[in-house]
């Protein structure tokens, strides 16, 4: 099976997945790829959107459900942790809408707001609107600079094939920093 016939199968399922895995390197990757064609971009939009806000939903209510279990304790334990809590008071909303383009916060963010007395609904509503923007935003940056891109690597390398490396390479290097990230956080 072609990689274009892969795409065209998985596509968005995929980026669904990666945006609730790693993020903002497989969405923008997504959008690079809605600008070749391989799917509409308001559908790259939608997965990732969609893809962001359950992964956000599944640690709220993780941190909801779990607040005495270890991991959570571990969770707790972190400075990032404490920190999103102190922001957290200060600006609920602004912060519930936010943590996910703070660096570092997107993980224990929501886990951290599940342990406290946010009502679920009130997080279920700004967490959507939230991951709607994002999900805009990141796929419109990969759609939007895909002309740049595509004449870079037009210069490195006239065949189509180059894109699908480079583009692969940002999805493999997301995932290798999310998994980097993740084992030296994981205490």
């Amino acid at each position: 099976m072609t990689i274009e016939a892969l795409v065209a199968r998985y596509g968005l399922a995929a980026l669904f997945a990666g945006a609730a895995i790693e993020g903002e390197t497989v969405v923008v990757a997504g959008g690079l790829l809605a600008h070749q064609g391989l799917f509409p971009l308001p559908g790259a939009m939608i997965a990732a959107a969609l893809g962001s806000f359950a992964a956000d939903q599944a640690w709220f209510a993780a941190g909801r459900r779990f607040r005495g279990h270890r991991w959570v304790k571990r969770a707790q334990a972190k400075s990032a942790f404490a920190k999103a809590l102190g922001m957290l008071e200060r600006h609920p909303i602004g912060f519930i809408f936010a943590f996910r383009f703070i660096y570092g916060f997107r993980t224990v963010s929501p886990i951290a707001i599940g342990t406290t007395k946010v009502r679920a609904r009130t997080f279920v509503l700004v967490n959507a609107v939230s991951a709607a923007v994002w999900g805009v935003v990141f796929s419109a940056v990969g759609y939007l600079f895909g002309n740049a891109f595509e004449r870079f690597l037009g210069k490195l390398h006239p065949h189509g094939w180059t894109l699908w490396y480079i583009v692969g390479g940002f999805v493999l290097l997301g995932l290798a920093i999310a998994g980097v990230h993740w084992w030296r956080t994981r205490e």
